[in-house]
Order: structure tokens, then C-alpha cells, then sequence
């Protein structure tokens, strides 16, 4: 088990909350004490609405759809989240949820179990890998209607409640019966961890919930036990969570005194500081952290920390650039808002908050469409940062505000092999189809074990395995065009074994054949194995 951490913090007036969510204070409802004019007159309009308007008219379902607008107006963060979606949007955040226990994909307009979670109500009645779930309680998941969030609604549910499966299973002619009593299900947020050489470890981080720090910790030390002594942290697509999480996970690597990050809003309740308290167990270990376009919030907290107190070294592309505070807050009928009370701060005094306009605003919204279109995600020269917001870190070096966090070391996205053909495989979900079929033919030999070494034992050779797919590719609308699969052939090789890998033994497997080619994961390890951290920069 992890130890607890009890971060030291000055505060401008208060402790910091530990219930923080992507910068984010627990606050309670207050009612208004006094109608502002404007107040007043909203509710005057909203009386003659009431009374005077040609049709009858549901205020509240009124009041429903002007909510989101009016917070909308204030800021691109601050949102409202109605009844009917604030359970499920905090079960995320909270690291469990009553579930049946499967990861699924829809494939061909059906539900694929991809994995059973060991110990969890599916497993315990027999679930397994490769079933297809036709029906939930007489509910349809199949057909072109059927989407994540209609197996999520039909699946998910209350603790100890029943949830009858129709099942197809490959092998068996008759459709299967199963009643599943759901349970809490954990929903982890490292969902991977290996050693990457001898002495590197990589750990991917996707996003920061309750138990997050738990899960990362213990993540460290399980590969350090291992032999690692330095480690890539991956953080590309996590758009962040708690808050706290990012400062424990930031504190394990920072000497005490040190500052992690700090907010300032207009009450003093929301201005807050996170020092390190020098207890950290991995202060001297080299790291990197991976980065990209939709990396935020928590993730820039924890990136800028590391960054800004010459820690480690930033490789990959600029991060999303969510330097906003919000408070999370539950109205009396159990809707709720997340209001933005406050900017947070890295410790060299940068927001990393990127521009907006109060109001919709468009252009925020299309920011990272804007980035691709003038090929940012191609070339550093084409980053277009602020240079009135230069600050320096303690070794010297120069980093930028207002805009997200920025590289040390810029890595440009991975586009070779990209074709036409290779495209429309991805697109048509048939690199996942025929992962799949394979899969079911193969399982059986791998006699329940689940190791890379006996994946490699019963995978075809790289040219049978393209060729067959390339038939199957045909034999389902995608005619041969040797030419573009040949410029494919590495990529699509890596992602047919990642995704079969990922069907036989799970997602770990998943990312570690795919960061075999990956660049910017390459340019970590090179960067720890020639001593590149600033850590060793005196």
C-alpha cells in the first residue's frame, strides 16, 4: 500500500483541500441573500413567461436549457452538469463505480468484451474475453443504433443490483444466459507500467481521479523493485482531474521547500500554495515527461512543477493550456456547477491559462484544429507562444506562460506510413475486426497464460500476418494496393500486434508494443540513457 502524503501548504487564509479536482475546490451551495436588479428582472420575465405566454411553458425545463448558456458566458470551463449525468461524471472521478466488470468495443454494430476485471461480477458467472453481449435486460446492444453511452446506461448501475446478459459466444451454437449482481468496479488511472530497458521504467498516467497517487506510487516502487532508476511519465491525453492527486504525485520527486504550484482568485479561500515537504521517496531518480495537445489541467500542474524546478525534462508537444480553478458544487436538486473561482500558477509564476474571450468563444473552442491547420503539430517553429510571458527556472532556462505548457524537447507527431489504405483500415475498424477474429482463433493456445514471451510464441511471422490481413482486408471492401501497404507495412504491423496483444493479454501489452516505435517515447529513453535531465545540470 501507498503511504499518505500531508503536503505542507501555505495558505492565504485556509489549509489546502484535499478535494481538489483539476484545480478544483469542494464548496456548498449559498443562496443569494439579495435580488441584484438584474435578478429581479430574470424573474420578472420568467413570471410573465409563466403566466402570459401564448403555449404553457415548464419553467424548470426553461431554466434547464438557459443554465449552461448563462455559464457559458462566463468562461470556456465554468459548466453546468444536470441530475442525470453528475453521478456518473464524479464515479469516474472517484475511481470506482457499480458495474458488471468488462471493458468492451463496438465492433460491426456489436459489444465486444475485451477484458473481464479479475474478481468482478462478470468473471464470477463466467464471462469471458471475446463474448458479444446482444441484450441487457431485454435491452438491444447491438444494431446501429447501439453506442458507448447505451451499453455504459445498460451496464453500469447501483451496487448489488442484477443486470440480466445475452451473450454470443464464438464455439458454442446456442445464445448464453448470465445474471451479473453488479459491484463496485475500480477505475484505474495507470493503466500502464514496464520497464523500458534495464534501468527505465515508463508509467502512463490517464487521468487523475481519486485514486491516482495510490495507483502511480505504487507503480514506482513496483518498478523500481524491478531495477528501474530512472522513468518516462506519460501524461499524453490526460485532460487532468484532481488536483491534489498532481501535487502528491509531484512532491515524491521535489526536495522540501520547493513549490509545486499556487492559486489566486478574488476570495481568499481560493488562494492557496503547495510546498514540497521533502519526504518524497524518488528525489534523485532522472525522469522525463511525455506531453501533448491534450494534456491539461492536473497534467500541466504536474509537468510545470517538475519543469519549473529544473526536476526533469518536458518532451513531446504543448500542452492544452488549462490553467483555470474550478469549484465543484451541488445545487439543491442535486445538479451541480464547477464554477471557476481561481488561476493557478507553476512555481515560476506562469499561468499556463491560453487566451479567451468571455462568452462562446468560438476560436477557443477550435484551438487545437487552429494548432494542425498551421502546423504546430509538425514543426516548433510554427508554435506561435507569447514572448512578453518569458519566465526562467533556477538552472536558467527559459519557459513560457499563457499558453500551455512547452516542450524542452519538441517531438513532432508521428505521421510515416500514413496512407490512403492505411487510413481506411483504421477508419473502417477493420485493424480491430481482424485483431479480433484472430484473437478467437488463437486464445486457446495460450492456455490462459498472458505474458508477451507467449504472445511472440504463437504470432504468425510479419508477412503472414500482413498478408492475411490484407485478404481479410479485401474480403471485406478494401481492395489490395500493394504500393500504399508497403509504405504502411511497419505501421500497420505495430498496430495489428498492439491491438491483438491487447485482446489476448490486456492494454499493458497494448501500449508496449506500440511504444516501440514511438518517437517521442524514444526520445525520453535516449535522453535518460545519455544524462540529459537537468538533475545532473549543477
Amino acid at each position: 500500500m501507498a503511504k499518505k502524503r500531508n503536503i505542507s501548504a501555505v495558505i492565504l487564509p485556509f489549509a489546502i483541500a484535499s478535494g481538489v479536482i483539476g484545480g478544483i475546490f469542494i464548496g456548498k451551495y449559498e443562496a443569494v441573500r439579495k435580488l441584484s436588479p438584474g435578478q429581479e428582472k430574470m424573474q420578472t420575465i420568467l413570471g410573465l413567461v409563466r403566466n402570459q405566454y401564448v403555449d404553457q411553458i415548464d419553467i424548470d425545463s426553461l431554466m434547464e436549457t438557459a443554465i449552461p448558456d448563462l455559464l457559458a458566458s462566463l468562461d470556456p470551463h465554468s459548466a453546468y452538469i444536470p441530475k442525470s449525468e453528475l453521478t456518473a461524471t464524479n464515479e469516474e472521478l472517484e475511481g470506482a463505480f457499480g458495474g458488471v466488470g468488462v471493458s468492451f468495443q463496438i465492433l460491426s454494430d456489436t459489444v465486444k468484451v475485451i477484458e473481464v476485471v479479475p474478481g468482478g461480477p462478470a468473471e464470477l458467472v463466467g464471462l469471458q474475453p471475446g463474448d458479444m453481449i446482444l441484450e441487457a435486460d431485454g435491452n438491444a446492444l447491438c444494431g446501429d443504433k447501439v453506442s458507448n453511452q447505451e451499453v455504459f446506461k445498460r451496464l453500469r448501475g447501483k451496487e448489488g443490483s442484477k443486470v440480466t446478459l445475452k451473450v454470443k459466444r464464438k464455439g458454442v451454437s446456442k445464445i448464453l444466459t448470465f445474471d451479473v449482481v453488479r459491484d463496485k468496479i475500480p477505475e484505474y488511472s495507470v493503466d500502464s507500467k514496464y520497464m523500458l530497458s534495464d534501468k527505465i521504467g515508463y508509467i502512463r498516467v490517464s487521468k487523475f481521479a481519486r485514486t491516482t497517487y495510490n495507483e502511480f506510487f505504487n507503480a514506482l516502487v513496483e518498478l523500481r523493485k524491478k531495477g528501474a532508476e530512472k522513468y518516462v511519465l506519460d501524461f499524453r491525453g490526460n485532460s487532468g482531474g484532481f488536483m491534489d492527486q498532481a501535487i502528491y504525485m509531484a512532491n515524491e520527486f521535489l526536495p522540501a521547500g520547493k513549490m509545486i504550484v499556487y492559486t489566486q482568485g478574488r476570495r481568499p479561500e481560493n488562494e492557496t500554495m503547495a510546498i514540497s515537504d521533502g519526504n518524497g521517496q524518488f528525489q534523485n531518480v532522472e525522469l522525463t515527461v511525455l506531453t501533448n495537445e491534450f494534456s491539461a489541467s492536473a497534467s500541466e500542474i504536474f509537468a510545470g512543477a517538475i519543469q519549473d524546478n529544473d526536476r526533469g525534462l518536458v518532451i513531446g508537444r504543448r500542452s492544452f493550456g488549462k490553467g483555470l480553478v474550478q469549484n465543484p458544487i451541488v445545487l439543491p436538486d442535486s445538479s451541480g456547477i464547477r464554477l471557476t473561482v481561481a488561476r493557478y500558477y507553476t512555481p515560476s509564476g506562469r499561468c499556463i491559462q491560453k487566451e479567451y474571450k468571455r462568452g462562446r468563444d468560438g476560436k477557443y473552442d477550435l484551438d487545437i484544429l487552429d494548432r494542425y491547420n498551421h502546423g504546430e503539430f509538425y514543426s516548433q517553429d510554427s508554435i506561435k507562444m507569447d514572448k512578453s510571458k518569458i519566465f526562467t527556472t533556477p538552472n536558467g532556462r527559459t519557459v513560457y506562460g499563457g499558453g500551455g505548457i512547452m516542450p524542452d524537447i519538441f517531438v513532432p507527431e508521428d505521421t510515416t506510413g500514413y496512407t490512403s489504405y492505411y487510413l481506411e483500415a483504421l477508419n473502417r475498424g477493420l485493424i480491430q475486426r481482424y485483431a479480433g477474429e484472430f484473437a478467437e482463433t488463437y486464445r486457446p493456445m495460450l492456455n490462459g497464460k498472458n505474458s508477451m514471451e507467449d504472445l511472440k510464441r504463437i504470432m504468425p511471422r510479419d508477412n503472414m500476418l500482413l498478408n492475411n490481413f490484407v485478404a481479410f482486408a479485401a474480403n471485406n471492401g478494401l481492395p489490395a494496393r500493394w504500393y500504399y501497404i508497403n509504405k504502411s507495412r511497419n505501421l500497420l504491423l505495430n498496430q495489428l500486434k498492439a491491438v491483438i496483444a491487447r485482446d489476448l493479454i490486456g492494454f499493458n501489452s497494448f501500449l508496449e508494443i506500440l511504444n516501440q516505435s514511438d518517437p517521442t517515447v524514444l526520445r525520453a529513453v535516449k535522453v535518460l540513457e545519455e544524462g540529459e535531465s537537468p538533475i545532473n545540470i549543477k
